[in-house]
């Protein structure tokens, strides 16, 4: 069976206008915007809203006299992913200066790394202070 045998049942005028291929002059021959019923037709499009970046905060460590150093470096290792080098340079920094920066984080992430590290120095009874500010 062929395919016009196949179209038979729908019209002669029907199934020709339905095989017609896009590229050819049809009814509406010009008008790329109209279909064979006079409507208009076309590609709806939609703007998307620009996400805005999320505001970034900063993790800080505040230096006080009781922590040891190697409980903070650890801690600065585990909650902030540092290596050790970096860790005992920002420890440093800490006990020299009384503040260093741990990182920079979206606010839901910084507020962890803070909540982590709190309560990390409150179960190993230590009163080492962790705190965020908008950058």
């Amino acid at each position: 069976m062929t395919l016009p045998d196949l179209l038979a049942p729908i019209g002669e005028a029907s199934a020709t206008t339905w095989l017609r291929p896009l590229t050819s002059a049809g009814p509406n021959d010009g008008d790329d915007n109209k279909d064979a019923g006079g409507t208009e037709s076309g590609t709806a499009t939609k703007t998307r809203p620009k996400t805005k970046r999320p505001n970034l905060y900063r993790v800080l460590l505040l230096n006080d006299d009781y922590t040891p150093m190697e409980f903070v470096i650890l801690v600065l290792q585990d909650v902030f992913n540092k290596s050790r080098e970096d860790a005992m340079r920002i420890m440093l920094h800490v006990h020299q200066k009384g503040v260093g920066e741990c990182g920079i984080y979206p606010y839901e992430v910084a507020e962890t790394k803070v909540t982590r590290v709190m309560d990390t120095a409150r179960k190993n009874q230590h009163p080492l202070q962790c705190v965020m500010e908008k950058q």
